[in-house]
């Protein structure tokens, strides 16, 4: 079998659950909190470590930016032999009460990106399955962690979320915008794969506020701190897994 073109992995180089944050560094930062993490492949945006964490044998795989890149690695992680992935990523807070630093577990995904029309109608519903939901909701409930828990949107322009847009997401209920999680759910379910997603918020567009905004890092210090939070949150579902 010829490895994914891509990932650069083949069936046997991956375990049956994956995390899948966009940044690769994180990838590394998830690593910290595993034991035993070895490095599998490198290859532009995608970086695949293996490692384990509380005697659960793990994959940690970047899917870069935006839904196209992670339709990429979601189509490749399956043809490799995984069957789970959670997303551990962030997100921009569009309800007033998700401030920066809070997590986010989503329930579905708005599609407000492209991709996944490619594969389906977008009245098809872009959510995760039960079991890896509850999985991430009762990993925090063990925690003491709180967490929103609802329906999100997944765009494709970061820098062409107007106000009109961001008035009807607040609206519509939805509780924060990321970049990748209506890919990832809508092939995961088409695959035949289970997938959920916990997000940190790293700004509020209700707010005004967006990553960068007022700093030089990436990421403002709250939101950097519980990032490492939601890594352990995750980690904790794949146990539940």
């Amino acid at each position: 079998m010829a490895k994914e073109p891509h990932l650069l992995v083949e069936e046997g180089d991956v375990t049956e659950v994956a995390l899948i944050p966009g940044n690769p560094d994180r990838v590394d930062r998830i690593a910290d909190y595993c034991d035993d993490p070895e490095l599998v492949s490198e290859n532009r945006e995608y970086r695949i470590v293996n490692a384990e964490y509380e005697g659960c044998e793990l994959t940690i795989c970047s899917t870069g930016i935006g839904c196209p890149s992670a339709a990429i690695a979601i189509e490749e992680l399956h043809n490799a032999g995984v069957e789970t992935v959670i997303r551990v990523g962030t997100c921009g807070g569009l309800q007033t009460n998700v401030e920066i630093g809070d997590m986010v577990v989503a329930t579905g995904a708005a599609k407000e990106e492209g991709t996944s029309k490619r594969y389906e109608s977008a009245t098809y519903p872009a959510v995760p399955d039960y079991e890896t939901l509850t999985s991430l909701v009762d990993a925090a409930e063990a925690r003491g962690e709180e967490v929103h828990v609802g329906p999100i949107v997944s765009d494709d322009a970061f820098y062409n979320e107007s106000d009109e847009y961001v008035e009807d997401w607040e609206a519509a209920g939805l509780l924060a915008i990321e970049m990748e999680a209506a890919a990832v759910f809508s092939l995961a379910r088409r695959r035949g794969m289970k997938a959920g997603a916990i997000c940190t918020a790293d700004g509020n567009l209700v707010a005004g506020t967006q990553k960068g905004a007022d700093s030089d890092e990436e990421l403002p210090e709250k939101a950097k701190n519980n990032v490492g939070r939601a890594i352990a949150l995750a980690l904790d579902a794949v146990t539940r897994l």
